[in-house]
């Protein structure tokens, strides 16, 4: 899969299921639920406990069918690490220059962090291909819609505190998609294995944002 083929998987779902979860049957089985309701990327963050192998198993099993990709990556180091695992996208909560570099140099898609117009534009001008930006509960929709303003062609990604009822409203606003976690992922549905509950859930999601 090529870089500008994730550009279209991420541009046309506008959501990426971001997933934190311990165990490695449940972390399966929750990507299954999320893919069944009609969520393709898949992002499993540096937080879970053998993340690169995960990463790897998962990239090299088709029947997933899904687009990995590395979450809360931390330096060019663990960059280099996920993408020789597989991941086709690497996202990080903050802007560090380094992972840039090795993703552009690797012809990974790249998605570094920020908060403010300053590090925003600065992660753009950087080589970016879309900037996360976190946490976005913080600043709400209208946040997105005024950085139209000056940033017209800047692609933005809210995440934190995204959930099925305001991923719209952060589209609308001007973000090109949403990252969401813990709302997809809820603790009492991993608990009790309620993975039709998950699956609808990410359906409501995809739903929303057509």
């Amino acid at each position: 899969m090529t870089h500008d083929d994730v550009g279209k998987i991420l541009f046309e779902d506008k959501v990426v299921a971001v997933v934190r979860l311990d165990d490695t049957a449940e972390l399966r089985r929750a990507v299954q639920a999320v893919r069944e309701g009609g969520i393709r990327a898949i992002e499993i963050t540096m937080t879970v406990p053998g993340a690169v192998e995960i990463i790897r198993a998962f990239a090299a099993d088709k029947s997933l069918d899904v687009l990995v990709g590395a979450g809360t990556v931390l330096g060019g180091g663990p960059a280099r690490a996920v993408i020789e695992a597989g991941a086709r996208f690497v996202v990080s909560p903050v802007l560090d220059l380094d992972i840039i570099r090795v993703c552009r140099d690797h012809g990974v898609f790249v998605v570094p962090g920020a908060f403010s117009p300053t590090e925003i534009h600065r992660a753009w001008t950087s080589g970016a291909d879309i900037v996360k930006v976190f946490p976005a509960s913080v600043l709400g929709p209208a946040f997105f819609k005024d950085l139209r303003g000056p940033f017209p062609n800047i692609r933005l990604m809210p995440t934190g505190g995204i959930t099925a009822e305001n991923a719209r409203s952060f589209i609308d606003g001007g973000a090109c998609c949403v990252a969401v976690g813990t709302a997809l992922l809820k603790k009492k549905d991993i608990i009790e294995e309620r993975w039709e509950d998950v699956a609808k859930r990410a359906q409501t999601i995809v739903n929303s944002l057509k």
